[in-house]
C-alpha cells in the first residue's frame, strides 16, 4: 500500500530481555504499590489510540497451523483486561496476509532475522506515526524463526503486544512479577504469557497520561543496553 507523505516512519526496535532506565515509579491500586525497575515496567512510548479496533494478520507462509492457538491466545490476554487497563484497545484477528499492510490500525505479525545474541533479542516492534508522535497509526510485530517453542512464542508474543500499550522492557524486575521482564532462555517459556497485576496498573497509568499530553514519537534505537553488573551469558538450546 502507498504511504501518504504525511505519514513519518519512526523505527523503535524493542527487544526480549532488555530494558530502559527510568527513574519514575507508578502506584497501583492495590495493597503493594507497582515500583519501576521491581515488579512494574516503565511506560511512555509507542500505544494504540485509546479505543482502537486493531485489525491483527498473520503472514500465511511464516507460521504453522499449529502455532496460531498460541498467537491467538496472547491476543486474547490482552484483550480480556482491555478494561481494566483503561485503554479500550481490542485487538481484533482478521486472518492471514501475504505482505505487511501499512493499513490505518493495522498489525502485522511475521516472521524474519532479528536474533543478535550479543543483543539479546528475537523479537521486533517497528511502529509508525501518522502524527509525529508516540500514537502507533500501524505498526509490524517481527518474530525471530528461532522461537520455534510454541509456548515460548505465545510468551514473546504477549511480550511484544505489551510495548504496544506503552509498556518497555524491565530487566531488573522480579521474576514473573511482570511480561515484559527478561527472558534468560531464548525458545524456552518465560511462564508469563498474560498481563500480570503491575502490567495493567502500568497501561492504566500510561493511557491516564495520554488524556493529559501525548508524547514526540521517540527518535532513537534501542541498541540492547544492558546493565554492567549483568554478565549472565545468553543460552540457545539445540533444537
Amino acid at each position: 500500500m502507498k504511504l501518504k507523505r504525511t505519514l513519518s516512519l519512526i523505527l523503535l526496535t524493542l527487544m526480549i530481555g532488555l530494558g530502559f532506565r527510568d527513574a519514575n515509579t507508578q502506584p497501583a491500586t492495590g495493597v503493594a504499590p507497582c515500583l519501576v525497575g521491581q515488579q512494574a515496567a516503565a511506560i511512555g512510548f509507542w500505544t494504540w489510540a485509546a479505543n482502537a479496533k486493531v485489525k491483527v494478520y498473520f503472514v500465511s507462509a511464516d507460521f504453522k497451523a499449529e502455532e496460531l492457538p498460541f498467537l491467538l491466545t496472547a491476543l486474547q490476554n490482552w484483550n480480556s483486561v482491555s478494561e481494566a487497563t483503561g485503554s479500550g484497545v481490542r485487538l481484533e484477528y482478521q486472518g492471514t496476509t501475504t505482505r505487511q499492510l501499512s493499513c490505518e490500525s493495522c498489525l502485522t505479525v511475521m516472521r524474519g532475522p532479528v536474533f543478535d545474541k550479543l543483543k539479546r533479542h528475537a523479537t521486533s516492534l517497528t511502529a509508525f506515526s501518522a502524527g509525529h508522535d508516540q500514537i502507533i497509526t500501524y505498526a509490524t510485530i517481527v518474530i525471530d524463526p528461532i522461537l520455534s517453542n510454541p509456548r515460548a512464542l505465545l510468551d514473546a508474543f504477549a511480550h511484544e503486544l505489551g510495548h504496544n500499550f506503552g509498556l518497555l522492557d524491565c530487566f531488573t524486575c522480579k521474576r514473573k512479577s511482570t511480561l515484559m521482564n527478561q527472558f534468560k532462555v531464548i525458545n524456552e517459556p518465560n511462564n508469563v504469557a498474560a498481563p500480570k497485576s503491575c502490567d495493567i496498573a502500568q497501561v492504566r497509568e500510561a493511557y491516564k497520561e495520554l488524556k493529559v499530553r501525548v508524547r514526540p514519537s521517540p527518535t532513537f534505537i534501542d541498541e540492547g543496553e544492558e546493565p554492567e553488573d549483568d554478565d549472565t551469558p545468553i543460552i540457545v538450546p539445540k533444537p
